[in-house]
């Protein structure tokens, strides 16, 4: 019964940060009307949820690398998924919506098996084209499915895909990193890097004319979707087996898309809802085990959240 109730609240932990995370859309559409630019929104994500996982590493006396040789990794990771993806997210959400965002950030299996095919060498079986495919032929509809509230064009589509693309960067680099490192550790060192190369782009209008609303959402963003997400996340993942926490995990897109309906108007149409439903079925797919890609799932092979 103990054992049980142990998986019960692993899901629950999972379904959690789901949620999470899928308030993303929300802080992010909030922030971008109040005319804070995608850069400066990410950066402040990064900052702030750094800072969090800074102190929490440091209680766990997990703030440094085991390697020098580490470095020029973590830093490539920093760069790809937090300073790319955290931009293009935003990029995605303010050109298209936060409903088209999150569905086109759940390409990300697909890019993972084409690159990893690449870069890792590691076989694309027919499983895999299989639900690369599926996923290209959701992404060809929900291209064409747009409906009131949200915008679909090439530069909405294109953020989308690079959001997820640099997505993909977690699954790659996290079946590495934590065979090595505590998660607190990783996002500790990764999203102050992040910041620092956003830095660059980011005009501080947080700074310069200072909102008391706008610093709450920042805050919460960083607080709530970020280092909470995460930390609650990994807390569930001790519990459940991997390949299930993430068909758990992929309720994010759904409660994004409810949400964006309910607070903005965004509708997709029935060409975008069934194209959607491939995208996310595909990365439901990907996570069965020996199937989709190849092997079983693990808690190392997704960094986690986006």
């Amino acid at each position: 019964m103990g054992e049980q109730r142990q998986v019960q609240v692993g899901y629950a932990l999972v379904a959690f940060a789901a949620l999470l995370w899928a308030l993303l859309g929300v802080f992010s559409k909030s922030l971008l009307g109040s005319g804070l630019t995608p850069t400066e929104i990410a950066f402040w994500r990064a900052a702030i949820g750094g800072a969090l996982f800074a102190v929490h590493a440091a209680f766990e006396g997990g703030l440094r690398l085991h390697r020098g040789s580490d470095a020029l990794a973590f830093a490539a990771f920093a760069l790809v998924g937090v300073t790319l993806f955290y931009t293009a997210l935003n990029l995605a959400i303010q050109a298209g919506g936060v409903s088209l965002a999150f569905i086109l950030l759940y390409s990300a299996p697909a890019f993972v098996a084409i690159l990893a095919a690449l870069l890792l060498g590691e076989r694309l079986t027919p499983t895999k084209a299989a639900l690369v495919a599926m996923s290209v032929a959701g992404v060809v509809m929900v291209a064409q499915g747009g409906d009131s509230g949200m915008t679909v064009s090439a530069r909405s589509v294109t953020w989308g895909l690079v959001a997820g693309a640099s997505y993909a960067s977690y699954y790659l680099f996290g079946k590495w990193v934590l065979a090595r490192y505590r998660p607190a550790t990783v996002y500790a060192i990764v999203l102050p890097i992040g910041a620092l190369g956003l830095a660059p782009l980011t005009p501080f209008a947080a700074l310069t004319d200072p909102a008391p609303r706008t610093w709450l959402l920042l805050v919460l963003m960083a607080a709530l979707s970020t280092y909470l997400a995460y930390f609650v996340y990994y807390t569930g993942l001790k519990r459940v087996e991997a390949s299930r926490a993430v068909l758990v995990a992929t309720i994010e897109p759904v409660v994004a898309a409810v949400l964006a309906a309910w607070l903005f108007g965004e509708r997709l149409g029935a060409l975008g809802v069934v194209g959607g439903a491939l995208i996310v079925g595909a990365a439901m797919l990907s996570t069965l085990p020996r199937r989709a890609f190849g092997r079983r799932a693990t808690a190392d092979s997704r960094a986690a959240g986006p």
